[in-house]
């Protein structure tokens, strides 16, 4: 898959943030004195703040899910996104995506300041040429389809020329709303399993293997 550009999502598939979002959570929840509705585990990660929230109150009360999800900004933003770690293997596949000249972005849910710091937490600020979030915009994106969709045009960047790697099932449906081809990191929250793949969709169980597809070395 010879695409020059490579646009990743970021939880779950270039980084493993499960245990300092979940974290956060927990403590946002304790600090307003709320009891969620559902457990607090990695199946919540992935979409937005907002929905993560509605689903984990039960009642969508607009002022709760504002408490709730300042304290966890708070939380998270004040040193718990440093718990963040790159998966194993994804430090070697962008340093081996950019040598063989691929350019690389990052379409992702989490907000930008957050964003950005992980980016330079894990030395990989220089790596990626564009670094797109929900909240980078002023009005901010409706979803990640859009999210995409303004990078691509942005950036005058073809369907053709561009493959989206993500690890849900959200993420491929946005890849598709934009015409591009989408590769499943099996390794993610998303954990993609058959009955929710796309027969065209592609599925990389590991980073190397993902290496060799959008290197086309079969």
């Amino acid at each position: 898959m010879l695409s020059t550009h490579i646009v990743f999502d970021l939880d779950g598939t270039l980084i493993d943030s499960a245990a300092a979002i979940l974290a956060s959570y927990r403590a946002a929840f304790a600090a307003c004195g709320f009891v969620p509705a559902r457990r607090i585990d990695a199946n919540i990660v992935g979409p937005p703040i907002n929905e993560t929230l509605r689903l984990l109150t039960g009642n969508g009360d607009p002022a709760l899910i504002g408490r709730l999800a300042a304290a966890f900004r708070q939380s998270y933003d004040e040193g718990g996104l440093l718990e963040t770690a790159a998966y194993p293997g994804i430090d070697e596949l962008l340093a081996a995506l950019r040598e063989m000249g691929r350019v690389l972005h990052i379409a992702t849910n989490k907000r930008i300041l957050p964003t950005r710091r992980i980016l330079d937490h894990l030395g990989w600020r220089d790596d990626f040429d564009t670094v797109y979030a929900l909240d980078l915009f002023t009005p901010g994106l409706p979803d990640k389809a859009a999210m995409i969709g303004r990078l691509l045009a942005d950036r005058r960047i073809g369907a053709a020329q561009a493959v989206y790697v993500g690890d849900r099932r959200e993420d491929g449906m946005a890849a598709e709303a934009n015409g591009l081809p989408f590769i499943a990191a099996a390794w993610g929250y998303g954990g993609p399993c058959a009955e929710a793949m796309v027969a065209r969709w592609r599925v990389a169980a590991t980073p190397y293997e993902l290496g060799r597809i959008l290197l086309d070395r079969q």
